[in-house]
């Protein structure tokens, strides 16, 4: 791996180095836990760490993304370990990581493997109302997380390939989702959404799951504000996204802790026993709040929101090793609906699954907050 230097950097950091190149460079230096497989959460740690390649110019940050993407794409641009019949939305989200390559390098690998990841788009499975199940083996459920998963990556396709009617699409599942999942009272949005009420997680009239997941608004969130980079300016539904993320936020507002300034694994069960402030759903809440004031979605009052928020993590989640490695604490390690075994999506799943360190699902929105506030 070209990452030559990176340790050296870490040995000499002091502590005026920004967060996000300290994050960044831990995350190098400590080589794991990159998965071996085709898998959302490189995705997630390889787009914070592009973030800051844009922030610092580095190119080591630069090598270390493509010589991770490339161990997974063949001679011919198939890519190892990736099933495209498995319709599994989670496995889209790495492919956002193929567009800078391709446009830095013209290499038709990276198209072709694209290209792969959207043939899968058009065969994904849909509710009736047109809405993407999350999974095949999910059958008739969106998530919230699915929107990440694939929304990034499909409105970045119709920008780079002039495919319109996609962008009419990404619109549809944002605007969709949120219409079966906002809960009129709170303005939060349950995790999933079962259209043929089957689940035992899901209410037998809604087809809703019981509680409003942190980390599943916080990819809703995140999705949003990376979706509108490629949208047209005078697309019909843009106005309709913008609001939709307005209102969100808050939503959001109201269930920010006041003395931390993060969020809670349940976002609006703050007292209840078990409950934790928790590490990934604040880092995405800041990033896509201080995002959203950049690029002038927010209204600049919410900066301090935002500050808020940041400043918690930093007091609450992030520790500095003997070896100046970057860790960040308090990260919910997988949360999801049904599956064997059963996830039932009561409270109490929620607040027992495990809490990892250096988690990429907070490590990487912690980064791409980090460079937001830097830059404020």
């Amino acid at each position: 791996m070209s990452v030559k230097g990176i340790s050296k950097n870490i040995s000499d950091r002091t502590t005026t180095q920004a967060w996000s190149v300290r994050m960044a460079d831990s995350v190098i230096e400590r080589r794991a836990p990159m998965s071996a497989q085709w898998h959302y959460e490189n995705g997630v740690i390889l787009k914070a760490i592009e973030h800051v390649w844009h922030k610092t110019g580095d190119a080591r940050y630069w090598n270390f993304i493509k010589e991770t993407i490339d161990q997974f794409i063949t001679p011919e641009g198939d890519i190892r370990t990736y099933t495209i019949v498995e319709y599994n939305f989670d496995q889209v989200n790495l492919g956002k990581m193929l567009f800078p390559l391709y446009k830095k390098t013209g290499d038709e690998r990276y198209r072709h493997a694209i290209n792969l990841l959207r043939e899968q788009l058009r065969w994904q499975p849909r509710t009736t109302d047109r809405g993407f199940w999350h999974k095949h083996i999910y059958p008739y459920q969106m998530w919230l997380d699915g929107i990440y998963m694939a929304g990034p990556f499909y409105a970045e396709f119709a920008s780079t390939f002039d495919d319109p009617a996609a962008f009419d699409d990404v619109a549809h599942q944002i605007i969709l989702i949120e219409k079966h999942t906002r809960d009129t009272k709170t303005g939060l949005l349950y995790h999933g959404w079962d259209e043929s009420k089957k689940q035992r997680w899901s209410n037998p009239e809604t087809g809703l799951s019981p509680h409003f997941w942190g980390r599943a608004i916080g990819w809703y969130a995140m999705a949003i504000v990376d979706v509108l980079d490629y949208f047209p300016s005078d697309h019909a539904k843009r106005g309709e996204i913008i609001t939709i993320f307005q209102r969100l936020v808050d939503a959001l507002s109201k269930v920010q802790d006041q003395s931390i300034g993060t969020w809670y694994q349940i976002l609006d069960l703050p007292n209840r026993p078990g409950n934790y402030l928790e590490a990934s759903a604040s880092g995405m809440f800041v990033y896509a709040i201080a995002k959203a004031i950049r690029k002038g979605y927010l209204d600049q009052k919410y900066l301090a929101m935002a500050q808020r928020g940041y400043q918690g993590i930093l007091d609450r989640f992030v520790q500095v090793d003997a070896l100046g490695l970057v860790n960040l604490l308090w990260t919910c390690g997988g949360a999801g609906l049904g599956g064997n075994p059963y996830r039932d999506g009561s409270f109490g799943y929620y607040v027992g699954e495990k809490i990892v360190t250096n988690d990429y699902k907070g490590v990487g929105p912690f980064i791409m907050a980090s460079v937001e506030m830097e830059s404020t």
